[in-house]
């Protein structure tokens, strides 16, 4: 055998293996757990449930048989005469479903397997609806009202023998109306209603009178209690009040004895800073007063060193030019009383008598020496004071200007100004400057040796007698 022959085997037995299963597949049947498969045929009738079984074909056939619940209405057509005779008209709901045990299945099946649901619910349905018939005829209306449950109890273990023959069972059974075409229902509860309204009133009567009654002692009670709660809370609001007052007077003390502390720190603070603002007052005052002095005395410094320089000055200007001039006045008289001696002699020689030639040499001697005194006197005196004058009115501007330069110097001036009238604020300052001023006829007078008036009032002499230029003095 060759390879291919092989293969074809391998094909040809998985085609069957594959066939076979599909034909065990179609032939297996199962059952659920809501369902028996019935299987009946060669092997007789089985019940299988919950598991799955092969059905051989052509010799086993097989129905399935729900085992759910089956839930319809059970509402006859025709009035239902009760024990009284009353016709009423039922409508009820029933639950029955096949039994589980075999026996049941099986009895259900054979009433059942080949019908269809409606038909088989239409069988039961009417069932159902004789035994209700039969047990409303042992009822009446009332008990079929009022106590449903037990209705429903009797269905259930009257049908539950020719249930158990069909292999069922009734879960349930529940009235779910009851009604009449008589109004007896209706009517049925009337005098119930009336008893219980009658009832109602003598209740809501006695219900209304307590209801009185106890609010009337609650009434009471409140009008007690009230009175009580409105004495003590007048006698709470009375000694609240009185708590309050008190409290609001301990308050105004407390206030007013801080205010009192309060007015007193503040005075004391208030008199502290005032004493603090008048010490600091005067404390600035002083240093002001102590600025004004410096700065005085700083004036009264350069205006010293001012009068020194111009002392020194007038001294190199005026009296040492006059002290030239003094010794060229002595050096010309001395000329002169040469010239005078030599003139003597000269005559002297020229007279015969020694005796009176020698006395007339005295004479003119003496004479020419007390001109040349009184000359030198006289140029020492006019010339100084002519000079001193004039020195000292050319360079009054310019003491003046050496006096005010202090002040050109100064950038600003702070006045703190205490007094009153012109001895205050600018007033002081110019009049300083004034006094200053003054004082220049003092230093004229001291440097010249005269008062100023004669010196002034010498003006006019000294230009008159002043010696003219190109005059000599004449001899005797």
């Amino acid at each position: 055998m060759n390879f291919e022959s092989a293969l074809i085997i391998a094909g040809l037995m998985v085609v069957a293996v594959m066939l076979l299963m599909a034909t065990f597949a179609q032939l297996y049947r199962k059952a659920g757990p809501h369902e028996a498969l019935v299987v009946y045929g060669f092997r007789g009738t089985r019940i299988i449930k919950g598991r799955g079984s092969v059905i051989l074909p052509m010799i086993e056939n097989w129905r399935m048989l729900s085992l759910e619940l089956m839930s319809f209405d059970v509402a006859p057509q025709q009035d239902l005469y009760t024990k009284q005779g009353v016709a009423v008209t039922v409508e009820a709901v029933a639950q029955i479903k096949v039994k589980s045990d075999p026996e049941s299945i099986q009895t259900a099946a054979e009433q059942f397997l080949t019908k269809t649901p409606q038909e088989r619910e239409g069988l039961i349905r009417l069932v159902m609806e004789g035994h209700l018939r039969g047990i409303i005829g042992q009822l009446t209306v009332e008990e079929i009202v009022k106590q449903p449950e037990m209705v429903g109890d009797r269905m259930r273990s009257t049908c539950a023998v020719d249930m158990n023959k069909m292999g069922l069972e009734v879960i349930s059974f529940t009235i779910k109306e009851v009604r009449d075409k008589n109004e007896y229902i209706s009517n049925m509860g009337r005098p119930d209603v009336a008893r219980i309204k009658r009832d109602a009133d003598v209740a809501a009567a006695e219900a209304e009178r307590d209801t009185a009654i106890k609010r009337a002692e609650a009434t009471r009670a409140a009008a007690v209690a009230k009175a009580e709660a409105d004495k003590q809370r007048v006698l709470a609001e009375t000694l609240s009040q009185a708590a309050q007052a008190e409290a609001t007077r301990d308050l105004e003390v407390k206030k007013a004895n801080f205010l009192e502390t309060v007015q007193k720190q503040k005075a004391s603070a208030d008199k502290a800073y005032e004493l603090q603002t008048n010490v600091m007052q005067q404390q600035v005052v002083a240093e002001q007063v102590k600025i004004q002095r410096i700065e005085k005395e700083s004036q009264i410094a350069v205006q010293d060193a001012e009068i020194q320089r111009r002392e020194r000055e007038l001294i190199a200007t005026v009296l040492k030019p006059a002290e030239i001039e003094r010794k060229r006045i002595e050096t010309l008289a001395e000329a002169e009383k040469q010239r005078l001696t030599f003139e003597a002699d000269g005559r002297a020689a020229s007279t015969r008598s020694t005796g009176e030639a020698e006395a007339e040499i005295i004479f003119k001697k003496g004479e020419a020496e007390a001109k040349a005194m009184n000359v030198k006197a006289e140029a020492y005196q006019e010339y100084n004071q002519a000079a001193v004058v004039d020195k000292l009115l050319t360079n009054m501007p310019e003491i003046v200007k050496a006096l005010a330069s202090p002040l050109a110097n100064v950038d600003k001036i702070t006045i703190v100004s205490t007094g009153n009238g012109d001895s205050a604020g600018m007033n002081k300052i110019t009049g300083d400057i004034t006094a200053m001023a003054a004082q220049i006829p003092a230093l004229f007078e001291t440097l010249s040796g005269m008062k100023m008036s004669e010196l002034l009032s010498k003006v006019k002499s000294i230009g008159d007698h002043a010696p003219k230029s190109g005059d000599t003095p004449k001899s005797s």
